[in-house]
């Protein structure tokens, strides 16, 4: 509820960070504080005027300023505040400081930040219910003429057990029997009862199945790392990495710290990279914690419901925060957050694509410096720049080299494709383009064996090559609006199916061409994806088809939370025997039936033009290698690859981390490439090519002139690897500094100074990606 107020002289001075992209002003915008607002605080949600017609909008109160000197605006030239959200909770000073850090960090205005913090659902109230609850007044004496409906209710209420006040009013009339609320209404103007106008936030909740919690005993590796933690958890900040195998328990780790935070009254915060994809870690820490409220925050809930947990963690009643990157945002009240941890650290998932372009994980670590706590950072393949920072010693290293007890690693198989294709019709194996013989009899076995079977192929759809059959003609399918090839997909299988061509880039669609429209011949399908393996799948097992119990999980099925769950379910019960995918697949399963992971090409990202691509690698197949051989059975991954050499995949097949990462950090030291330094990506979008790199070249020449010698790199113009994404042309700088300080401070100049105004205005055209997880 929004209360106006257009008092003229100011009590002080405020500095609101207006929910605009307002980036000549990266503080906020000097408001002065009207007299009906003299308790304005720190953090709590304003409407504000903007511009010439002064046009209410909302923002945040970042600042309370004593005076306007150093602000250098004459008081004349302020304008007051114009009103108070008056539901919404005032944002804790630990969570308004990390949006600051970010702003700065991330090159994004206080206020664009702000408004990607708090959920929109939040600030329209989205749930709030308003209820009216009376008491009656003691010893207040009815008057003498008090209708006989009035006295029912009078008498109604003073007989009410102290356990059942304060009543609704709507309870009471139902109670007293009567038809309207018109005599509880008298009563209360008598003063015979006293009413209370409250709001909370309501939401129906689907509820997550707790797992089963075993009694585990912690091993010696869990122990010593436990306890090294919890040494830590009042001494203030401090950063771990714990590394360990897939499958050596880290989950156990985080819970029993947990638990001690827990205990000690205060505020658990657990990340994970998607919530959609990892609900057995939710399930356990349900289990863990039944009596502890707990707000599970991610992207699948309803507004209704993230208002809800929201307000929750707001007034302190969940102590207990699990959930994706937005859940670093929960407003846990100051001093109450004891942990944070981010599992699975690496994951590409925490970086967010749109302004602002923050790393949940780097900010998980902020949060926790902010707040005075440890932050834990968990992972069997970590990030090169966690990992390096614990090899300087930035971040305290604990290790679980072992799994669980009872469970090892699986042995793993490379299998060299190329060599494997010659082998195709052979074997009893007839028509086999996409899975090899080895794996073929491997699928097989497995499933005779009463096993189940995880096949990964990170590329979605059926193939991703559409051209003419003619070599000599050239004609290949490429989308009208991207510098991109479009990608077959399907619907139905074998004879009854429909296929059309997708853009993944712009998601543009159109039917399958049958003939080539250069020369008229005959267009064919080639490539990979995850559809072409299911169709491989139920051809070569019909009868697993048929009882459905080979399901495909890639993000053209799976369309929320509650659909990924169910195949979770029917995966966990038995009923499915495969699961063929993408990378969600690779993450966060635990499943002790999986005898057997098989990896159809390990080369889809390994030749990407980025230099994380080894890395990427790397990780994603040892992470799916790491989804078997959590049974009574040791398991077995095979690794089709037609590049059986790549350390990337001969490391990842050996399960040696440390041996891939110092390799791979020598080759990025010997390149100048991040950890080593930091970088910042500068992206130019324009419709018009030569445009783009008109305001490309601008954009350097400007940095050029600001930079500080010695310590900042800034690489000339270059097209990007796709070069044309939804009609714009993208044109790309790398900013590379030997600091995080160096390229922030070059960054911040740059805002101050004007480099981006007019054309060059953050937002469509040019955006700013520091610490870049992608360049393509």
């Amino acid at each position: 509820m929004l209360e106006l107020f257009t008092e003229p002289e100011p009590l002080g001075y405020v500095r609101v960070a207006v929910e605009r992209a307002v980036d000549a002003y990266p503080g906020g915008l000097v408001y002065g504080i009207p007299p009906s607002l003299a308790d304005l605080a720190v953090g709590e949600r304003v409407q504000v005027p903007l511009g010439r017609g002064g046009k209410l909008v909302a923002g945040t109160v970042v600042d309370r300023l004593s005076n306007l000197e150093d602000e250098g605006i004459p008081a004349s030239a302020v304008k007051p505040i114009g009103a108070r959200d008056e539901d919404m909770l005032p944002l804790p000073g630990e969570l308004l400081q990390l949006a600051v850090w970010i702003s700065a960090y991330y090159a994004c205005p206080i206020g664009m930040t702000l408004a990607n913090i708090v959920p929109s659902a939040v600030k329209r109230g989205t749930g709030r219910v308003s209820r009216t609850l009376l008491q009656p007044v003691p010893d207040a004496e009815p008057p003498a003429r008090l209708g006989p409906k009035q006295r029912v209710a009078l008498e109604t209420i003073r007989g009410l057990p102290p356990e059942s006040l304060p009543i609704e009013i709507s309870e009471l009339v139902t109670r007293a029997g009567l038809g309207s609320k018109a005599p509880v209404t008298r009563l209360i103007e008598h003063g015979l009862v006293e009413a209370e106008r409250v709001s909370a936030v309501h939401a129906e909740w689907r509820a997550q199945a707790p797992l089963e919690d075993r009694d585990v005993q912690p091993t010696d590796d869990q122990s010593t790392a436990i306890k090294a933690i919890a040494e830590e958890l009042d001494q203030g900040f401090s950063t771990h990495l714990l590394f360990g195998v897939t499958g050596a328990g880290k989950t156990e780790v985080y819970l029993r710290i947990m638990d001690t935070v827990l205990k000690a009254g205060r505020t658990a915060m657990l990340l994970v990279p998607e919530i959609a994809l990892t609900p057995q870690t939710v399930g356990r820490v349900l289990a863990r914690f039944p009596g502890t409220q707990a707000a599970v925050l991610h992207s699948g809930l309803t507004p209704a419901q993230r208002n809800h947990a929201w307000h929750a963690v707001a007034t302190g009643e969940a102590r207990l925060v699990v959930g994706a990157r937005s859940a670093l945002f929960a407003p846990v009240p100051d001093g109450e957050l004891g942990i944070v941890i981010v599992d699975e650290e690496h994951d590409p998932s925490f970086k967010q694509d749109q302004a602002p372009r923050y790393n949940g994980r780097d900010a998980a670590i902020r949060r926790a410096q902010l707040a005075g706590c440890p932050v834990v950072l968990g992972s069997a393949t970590p990030s090169l720049e966690t990992w390096n920072n614990a090899q300087l010693g930035r971040a305290r290293l604990h290790q679980l080299p072992r799994r669980a007890p009872g469970l090892s690693l699986p042995k793993v198989e490379i299998v060299d494709f190329a060599e494997e294709r010659r082998q195709f019709g052979r074997d009893g194996v007839p028509g086999i383009r996409l899975i090899g013989p080895r794996l073929a009899r491997a699928i097989q076995q497995t499933l005779a064996d009463d096993g189940q079977v995880l096949l990964l192929l990170n590329r979605r759809g059926y193939a991703n090559y559409i051209a003419c059959a003619d070599p000599r003609c050239g004609w290949v399918c490429s989308c009208e609006f991207c510098d991109a090839g479009m990608v077959c997909h399907q619907s139905g299988h074998l004879d009854d199916r429909h296929r059309w061509v997708r853009c993944h880039h712009c998601e543009s669609e159109q039917r399958l061409p049958q003939t080539c429209p250069e020369c008229g011949k005959k267009v064919t399908v080639f490539g990979q994806g995850t559809q072409r393996v299911e169709e491989e799948i139920r051809r070569l097992h019909p009868a697993l088809a048929a009882r459905d119990a080979l399901v495909r999980v890639d993000s053209d099925t799976m369309r929320g939370t509650g659909s990924f769950e169910d195949v979770l379910g029917r995966f966990r019960t038995g009923e499915t025997r495969l699961l063929c995918g993408t990378q969600m697949i690779a993450k966060g399963l635990d499943f002790p039936g999986v005898r057997l992971v098989g990896v159809i090409n390990a080369d889809t990202a390994i030749n990407l033009p980025d230099f994380r691509s080894g890395e990427r690698t790397f990780q994603l197949v040892a992470q799916v290698v790491g989804r078997c051989g959590r049974g009574e059975s040791a398991g077995r991954a095979i690794i089709q690859t037609f590049q059986p050499d790549a350390p990337a995949i001969q490391r990842a097949a050996a399960h040696d981390y440390p041996g891939f990462a110092d390799r791979e950090l020598e080759d990025r030291r010997r390149f100048g490439l991040p950890p080593i330094r930091r970088m910042a990506r500068i992206l130019v979008r324009d419709p018009g090519e030569t445009k783009a790199w008109t305001l490309a070249e601008t954009i350097a020449e400007r940095l050029e002139s600001i930079a500080p010698e010695g310590e900042i790199e800034i690489r000339p113009p270059a097209a990007c690897p796709i070069a044309r994404v939804a009609g714009r042309y993208r044109i790309q700088l790398e900013v590379l500094g030997d600091s995080p300080a160096a390229v922030s401070r070059l960054l911040s100049s740059a805002r101050s100074s004007g480099v981006f105004s007019g054309p060059l205005a953050l937002g469509e055209a040019v955006a700013i990606d520091v610490d870049p997880t992608a360049l393509l």
